[in-house]
């Protein structure tokens, strides 16, 4: 059975027609639309993570707020760029907001993406180490993360205090929060690295490789890619691979209006020097759009499916968004409402 989500970047700009004008109005709308969202029965509440920009950049307290106000919803990222972070005070704070929601987390990490800042990170306090790449600061700080929230011991006590020397890991513990940590990958080979460290495999609407063919083929392979890497580590539970697509269904003027003249086909770009491919978007009625997605070979393979929202357009329109796709367009792709769960 597919799982659906939405993923929110959590714009927010003081400018006409916005409906989502101050920081404020990003992070309370947020919550709204995952209330609505749950009521609607949808799966997921994800969130990208973005510094420097008027967007949202610290999930974990935003995820513990959804938590406490909703009772069946997933909550996410996709995807916390772990270049600024450091592991051990993330392991303490997911494991909390994981507690909160009743084991209903869902993180996705990653190196992240193109950015504003001139080498952000280093303005948080973190520079790699000579002759280490961004990617590989990412990878070293996700490996520390994921012993910590596996219970290894990260620290020692101080004998003159306890009268012994022993070891000591972060406090809260969550457990099961291990097998819901999520890589961000952006290529069949950070696809099978992510498979070997046995994380679940978040793939988005941008590829950093092209060679040729479709978006949604393409990203079938680094499906592929990863089921195989995985298989070969010989884990004893089945991964969980997620993917995103814009859709935009079309049921009102309105709608015509802001998306009418959306590119449908796939587009070719040029990433950090690299050729890279970002999927297509999908605009038009609804029982097109279920057409044309239920032939995605990437959503076929997947099995969870998140849609990206226009937030700024505010919780009411996008809530209507969702709805559209919880009725009519998800189907197609083998997706069934999640039973309501009573609120206490």
């Amino acid at each position: 059975m597919k799982r659906i989500g939405f993923l929110t970047f959590g714009h927010w700009r003081a400018a006409p027609g916005s409906q989502t004008r101050t920081a404020a109005d990003a992070l309370l709308q947020t919550i709204e639309l995952a209330e609505a969202a749950e009521e609607i029965g949808i799966d997921g509440a994800f969130v990208r993570v973005h510094h420097f920009e008027r967007q949202l950049s610290s999930p974990l307290p935003l995820l513990a707020a959804i938590a406490a106000r909703t009772h069946r919803i997933e909550i996410g990222t996709a995807v916390i760029d772990m270049r600024y972070e450091n592991p051990l005070y993330l392991a303490e704070e997911t494991a909390a907001a994981d507690l909160i929601s009743g084991g209903r987390l869902q993180l996705g990490v990653s190196r992240g993406s193109p950015e504003i800042a001139l080498r952000g990170a280093e303005s948080f306090g973190y520079r790699p180490a000579d002759g280490e790449t961004d990617a590989d600061s990412a990878r070293g700080k996700t490996e520390i993360f994921l012993a910590a929230i596996a219970g290894a011991a990260v620290a020692t006590t101080d004998p003159a205090r306890s009268g012994v020397s022993a070891g000591l890991a972060i406090q809260p513990q969550s457990p099961g929060l291990r097998d819901r940590i999520w890589w961000g990958s952006g290529s069949r080979a950070t696809a099978a690295w992510a498979a070997r460290m046995g994380l679940n495999l978040q793939s988005s609407t941008l590829l950093t490789e092209d060679t040729g063919v479709p978006f949604d083929e393409l990203q079938a392979e680094q499906i592929r890619v990863y089921r195989q890497a995985w298989a070969e580590q010989g884990f004893d539970r089945e991964p969980r691979i997620s993917v995103s697509r814009s859709v935009l269904p079309i049921t009102e003027d309105i709608d015509r209006r802001y998306f009418g003249g959306q590119d449908h086909d796939d587009q070719i770009g040029v990433l950090d020097g690299v050729r890279a491919r970002f999927g297509r978007t999908y605009v038009g009625e609804p029982d097109r759009i279920a057409a044309e997605i239920a032939k995605d070979e990437a959503v076929r393979a997947a099995d969870t499916v998140l849609f990206t929202v226009p937030n700024q357009l505010g919780v009411a329109y996008n809530a209507r968004i969702l709805d559209t796709i919880a009725r009519h367009i998800a189907p197609a792709i083998g997706w069934a409402p999640a039973a309501a769960v009573p609120v206490p």
